[in-house]
């Protein structure tokens, strides 16, 4: 049995193939064009290794809910493209095969809490830091869905007094979270390429003040035994003692929780499977959707 696998970025694809023990027996990645370009190729990699199931996470918004007409569909995306795209649907065109679709956040935190940083957690978070900002919410082990999925990306922030862009560079909000945080923000408030900076330069004590708050407001709203932060803004190794000891400051003691209190590098910490977690995560979904389908 094979089950295939496709972390869908706003940037790139990458597809991958496994067996039922997450052996993995082919893998590829491809940039993220057009979508009559990109998924006649995707779809030709799965039909050739011809797939038993298939497990997706992708960049959103998208329709998660498996009861609906449109799941699958990537929807409200800033990717004009991709805009309204049937994804899913579109992936299985003349394959009749167990399928699931979620974010790729929440394929994040799967991977993570079944084999990465929140193994043996009920409840994580995983927030991935990058182009954009999105967040990943799973309690008892299966992703959180309502009326969509959780957005975090998008929750409004105080913006930093020396901040120079306190609007931030959201289409859609002022002074959202992946406005602020999120690393076009960054490269905004410098005017140029903030991965050319040292560690001391005052953007990143602004960019972790904005993590922090996000990190305080997932601990009061969800309370999660893990806050896992990924993305490619995190491989900025002065952020995560910044963040931490934000967070405890900004909750001001009002949490008595001796992991926030005492062993906070316990609480907010890296992926343990990073830069795969999306991928994993895809394969786990193709897996359950796999296991599902046999009763």
């Amino acid at each position: 049995m094979k089950i295939g696998a496709l972390e869908a970025g706003g940037t790139k694809m990458v597809l991958a193939v496994y067996d039922l023990d997450m052996n993995e027996l082919d893998r590829v990645t491809m940039p993220t064009e057009a979508p009559e370009i990109t998924v006649p190729a995707m779809k030709a990699f799965f039909d050739g290794h011809n797939i038993d199931a298939l497990g997706v996470g992708s960049f959103g918004p998208l329709d998660p809910n498996p009861a609906s007409p449109t799941y699958g569909y990537i929807t409200s995306t800033p990717k004009l493209k991709w805009r309204n795209y049937p994804l899913l649907p579109k992936l299985l065109e003349g394959r009749a095969i167990p399928a699931a679709i979620d974010t790729d956040v929440n394929a994040a935190v799967i991977a993570e809490m079944e084999l990465g940083a929140a193994r043996g957690c009920e409840n994580a978070v995983y927030m991935t830091i990058g182009t954009g900002i999105g967040g990943g919410v799973a309690v008892h082990g299966k992703t959180v869905h309502g009326l969509l999925h959780p957005e975090a990306g998008h929750i409004p922030l105080r913006p930093h007094p020396l901040d120079p862009n306190p609007r931030g560079v959201c289409p859609y909000h002022e002074s959202c979270l992946e406005g602020l945080a999120a690393g076009p923000a960054i490269g905004a408030r410098v005017g140029g390429d903030a991965g050319q900076l040292p560690d001391d330069h005052p953007t990143f004590e602004i960019e972790a003040w904005y993590l922090a708050q996000m990190c305080m407001n997932l601990t009061l709203t969800l309370s999660p035994e893990k806050i896992i932060l990924g993305g490619g803004v995190m491989n900025r190794s002065c952020l995560f003692p910044m963040v931490r000891q934000m967070t405890l400051d900004l909750l001001g003691g009002y949490v008595q929780v001796d992991r926030i209190i005492h062993h906070m590098d316990e609480y907010i910490v890296p992926p343990k499977l990073y830069p795969l977690s999306g991928l994993v995560g895809s394969f786990l979904l193709g897996r359950r959707a796999l296991e599902s389908a046999r009763g």
